[in-house]
């Protein structure tokens, strides 16, 4: 089949498939969500936000002061190599790479941990906010919800999430 053939086939095969889809999304109900939202204002998730918070800050913290310590320790180094010893050099380029190679450790298990407890954390509260869209969708008779994030453009009317952060706050929400 020709280039321009095949490129009239795909143009018709396309105009069909709309005009017969047309008529069927005219019809449908659609509503969307934002998850981001959700996430960022639901008080079920400001908790589980806080939570990690107070969890993490002080291993946070040591992770700041250990790398404040690191920069003071480099600074140092290259601030009186010249004037130091080869041992005394030798010695605190390895001290600072023991330590530079302790804190990349604690800082990948820190951030993995956090990872984790961050999942686990936001899990229930995305659990609870699917089964908000549903009972949101059945009420009001809507065929589909998109999430917004994928979606370019639409209506601020079909937009469900303050329906949706406001049912997680209703004792049925996590039912």
């Amino acid at each position: 089949m020709a280039g321009s053939q095949r490129s009239s086939l795909v143009r018709w095969t396309l105009a069909a498939a709309l005009g017969f889809a047309s008529p069927a999304l005219a019809q449908s109900s659609i509503g969307f969500v934002s998850l981001e939202r959700i996430l960022k204002e639901a008080p079920a998730a400001q908790r589980a936000q806080k939570k990690l918070e107070q969890e993490f800050s002080q291993r946070g913290q040591d992770l700041s002061r250990m790398a404040e310590q690191l920069k003071k320790m480099q600074e140092n180094l290259e601030k009186n190599a010249l004037t130091m010893s080869d041992s005394e050099r030798q010695k605190r380029e390895r001290e600072f790479g023991d330590m530079n190679r302790d804190f990349q450790r604690r800082q990948r298990e820190f951030n993995e941990d956090l990872g984790q407890r961050r999942k686990e954390e936001f899990e229930g509260v995305l659990e609870r906010a699917n089964r908000a869209v549903r009972r949101i969708a059945e009420a009001e008779k809507l065929d589909i919800v998109f999430q917004n994030e994928q979606v370019v453009w639409a209506s601020p009317r079909i937009d469900i999430t303050d329906k949706v952060i406001k049912a997680l706050e209703e004792p049925r929400a996590g039912k």
